[in-house]
């Protein structure tokens, strides 16, 4: 993991490239290296309101664009400030699915100046793929990105 965050910081170090570019590049690079990441996405809080907005991600188009606060995966991280991993989806009464084929999920907030300002989302098709090292790697990832948020 650890070419992985280095190629990571690049991309967010890199001065050739706005913020949304920076945040599409890093869904491909997830997507592309991580083979059961099958769908990676950016939510940010929407202005004032409690309520998600979909911003770059990589994977099968989603109607879920707006996600309510604690609706589903994403609207109860934007409630609990918390990383959920959530194994299977199947065995959760809140979720929102995106994909039939999606079976697992892990969210991941961010922080800038000690407000979570948006999270990644990554879906799985397979049941429980993700590891501690994804988490933690996700987490770093979140942190490295509020400081160009």
């Amino acid at each position: 993991m650890s070419h992985l965050k280095k190629r990571l910081s690049t991309l967010i170090e890199s001065p050739k490239m706005n913020t949304e570019e920076k945040l599409e590049k890093i869904c491909h690079l997830l997507n592309q290296e991580i083979p059961y990441f099958n769908w990676v996405g950016f939510y940010f809080k929407n202005g004032e309101k409690d309520e998600l907005v979909l911003g770059p991600y990589v994977g099968a188009p989603t109607d879920h664009t707006v996600i309510p606060y604690g609706r589903g995966i994403c609207g109860q991280v934007a409630v609990s400030g918390q990383t959920l991993l959530v194994p299977d989806v199947r065995a959760e009464d809140n979720y929102l699915a995106c994909s039939i084929e999606t079976k697992a999920e892990l969210v991941v907030p961010i922080f800038r100046n000690g407000k979570n300002i948006g999270q990644i989302d990554i879906d799985s098709h397979s049941i429980n793929p993700f590891t501690e090292e994804d988490r933690h790697l996700m987490e770093w990832l979140c942190d490295k990105l509020s400081e160009i948020l």
